[in-house]
């Protein structure tokens, strides 16, 4: 019977070691992904102000998904548990070291909305329930924006057709097409010198022309397309961020066409090179250029 006693008693001191071990475990596993802001995390809620179910990160995610079980959710208690986060969430909270970027769509790009460390507040009108995408530490030198948002400042474009990227019309694309929509504030992504402006028309026929060189680069910036300011002038000063037109169809078929074509050429040059029905390549590729300008090509 002592013998029995020992052995029962072995294996009641070994679950209860057991059922320590496990009691430690779980808060350390649950602190990923387990529906409570914790510090380290980025956090999103279902409600504004803060309010609602929480869905917790520690790290960048480029398309949240929009099914179960493969979608991230909502975890915590509160309105919206179980809910796909994907365009669902109303508010943040980076409790992370990193800003934060939120997007619009999915693959980080888009309008967005950063949240430096430890801010916190409800996305605004264009993420509210628009969210796709988030990324830590946004931008591989730390302060890079992407071009497509900044041509349009505070309410971004996207890139319909990249450097050398066209797809069924013949020719190599010697810029890269960004568009928003007609009547959209185009903004100088590069400061410098008008060195033409021609104002044409909408319609295939009405081609318009920006050029703005930056002496310190030595690189030309060209915008086609788009509406020029009926300010602007040769021999301007324009400085980053200033209003040099607005998005239209200059020189393009149709107004679901509009979109401002932007083009970075070595040295002075006031005209762009051509691209429709043209097999060769005038310009480098401009990448390595905007970002040196602070811009992801994006």
């Amino acid at each position: 019977m002592r013998t029995a006693t020992r052995i029962l008693a072995a294996a009641t001191t070994a679950m209860a070691l057991g059922g320590t071990v496990l009691a430690t475990a779980s808060p350390a596993s649950a602190a990923s992904r387990d529906g409570v802001c914790d510090t380290g995390e980025f956090c999103y809620y279902f409600n504004s102000n803060n309010q609602g179910s929480v869905s917790d990160f520690t790290e960048s995610v480029d398309d949240y998904a929009t099914t179960q079980p493969t979608c991230y959710d909502f975890k915590g208690p509160g309105e919206g548990k179980g809910q796909c986060i994907k365009n669902a969430a109303a508010s943040a909270w980076n409790r992370s070291s990193k800003t934060v970027r939120v997007y619009f769509n999915s693959g980080h790009t888009g309008t967005y909305q950063d949240f430096a460390p430890g801010a916190k507040g409800n996305l605004n009108a264009t993420l509210k329930n628009q969210n796709a995408s988030h990324e830590f530490g946004p931008g591989s030198s730390g302060s890079r924006t992407n071009m497509s948002y900044s041509l349009y400042a505070t309410s971004g474009g996207s890139i319909t057709c990249g450097f050398d990227g066209y797809s069924s019309t013949p020719g190599r694309h010697e810029g890269i097409d960004i568009a928003r929509r007609v009547g959209s504030s185009v903004h100088a992504l590069v400061a410098g010198t008008v060195i033409n402006v021609a104002r044409g028309s909408t319609g295939s026929g009405g081609l318009s022309t920006i050029a703005i060189y930056n002496s310190a680069a030595n690189k030309t910036v060209i915008y086609l397309h788009s509406a020029p300011s009926s300010s602007l002038r040769v021999g301007q000063s324009v400085s980053r961020g200033q209003v040099i037109a607005t998005e239209s169809w200059h020189g393009v078929s149709s107004s679901s066409a509009a979109h401002t074509h932007v083009e970075m050429r070595p040295g002075r040059v006031t005209l762009a090179a051509k691209s429709v029905g043209d097999p060769r390549l005038d310009n480098p590729n401009p990448t390595s250029f905007w970002n040196s300008q602070g811009y992801n090509v994006r």
